[in-house]
């Protein structure tokens, strides 16, 4: 029998402006749906686990839309909840070069966002699950949505599943004040920590020296004390972050560092060429868990996990459509991307 993640979060309408039309320009947008935690349960299914997505959705046509999105991937979605007054979209207009990617929410009253407790019974949802993982956006959303994010991490933890968290920061949705106060307590119930620098430091406190990301410099000394700091204070099995160098809106590094708590371990660096980097983060959490879970070392699940996003970067849409063996082809060396016959 698979391996069961359970995943707990919003899932949006996404518009997106064709190729790499500007907002103003546009007379369509092309349509997909995702959201951090349905990304990460999509991707799992791809890699033969049974990725089992938690959420609310409206009780229309737009919100089945959405399911039948995750439907088309294998993820089970039996324990959506129906409610609430709508379905939160986002816009994306997609940069190159030197024009950076834009993105307008308009989410404000989604249903996910009206969660209440009883609309998840937990001990039937996390049966035989392996794993449970959420984001920092979905207690982000409304006090409820934070009061069921801790009432399933309780209730993972309570069941002896292991829990991760992307920290995952978004200043349009609160405050630093706010998410430090509710992310810090999430914390203590969480195994695995993913997040980038700026998460860690504006979500938990935690800063990494000599580090800025709009210079498109690393500095991995930076990282480790902030990695110590966090182990030290919540007590994570594993913390680890996405690295990105940008050089361009086109043109990023990509690799990951984690840390077990004796060893940090830095992955190969990928130079990625961008057709949609929208989810890039999900697929290294959703790598790295399926590592994990697949009883990898955490080396390997890390290789694992930033190989399957650099592939991710290469494809549009919030959801990352590749295969294991793809990956571990990448992650084995074949990187040449010619054409497979």
């Amino acid at each position: 029998m698979s391996k069961k993640v359970v995943t707990l979060g919003e899932i949006m309408m996404r518009l997106s402006t064709p190729g790499h039309e500007r907002f103003v320009q546009s007379d369509s947008f092309d349509v997909t749906y995702g959201g951090g935690e349905a990304n990460v349960a999509a991707a799992l299914c791809n890699y033969g686990l049974n990725g089992t997505f938690v959420s609310k959705v409206p009780d229309n046509a737009l919100g089945q839309a959405a399911i039948n999105h995750l439907r088309r991937y294998g993820v089970d979605t039996q324990f959506v909840a129906r409610g609430g007054k709508r379905l939160g979209i986002y816009f994306l207009e997609t940069g190159a070069s030197m024009r950076a990617s834009q993105v307008i929410y308009d989410r404000a009253g989604a249903s996910i966002a009206d969660v209440d407790l009883s609309d998840f019974d937990f001990d039937k949802i996390f049966e035989g699950a392996d794993w449970f993982h959420t984001t920092g956006i979905t207690p982000a959303l409304s006090d409820k949505a934070a009061a069921v994010t801790e009432a399933a991490l309780k209730a993972a933890k309570a069941k002896g599943i292991t829990t991760s968290i992307d920290l995952n920061y978004r200043k349009k949705l609160w405050s630093k004040e706010k998410a430090r106060e509710v992310m810090t307590k999430l914390c203590q119930y969480v195994d695995v920590c993913i997040g980038n620098e700026e998460d860690a430091e504006t979500t938990l406190g935690f800063k990494a020296e000599g580090t800025d990301v709009t210079k498109g410099e690393l500095n991995l000394d930076g990282y480790k004390s902030v990695f110590k700091q966090m182990k030290d204070k919540f007590g994570f099995k594993y913390i680890a972050s996405t690295l990105r160098e940008s050089h361009s809106a086109s043109d990023n590094g990509w690799s990951a560092l984690v840390y077990d708590g004796n060893e940090f371990y830095h992955t190969k660096q990928y130079e990625v060429r961008i057709v949609d980097r929208v989810g890039s983060g999900d697929s290294f959490a959703s790598g790295f868990i399926y590592g994990l879970v697949a009883g990898k070392p955490f080396n390997e699940a890390a290789e694992f996990g930033v190989a399957a996003s650099a592939m991710k970067h290469t494809i549009p849409g919030d959801l990352n459509h590749v295969t294991v063996k793809e990956v571990m082809d990448l992650v084995q060396g074949d990187g040449s991307g010619r054409v497979q016959r």
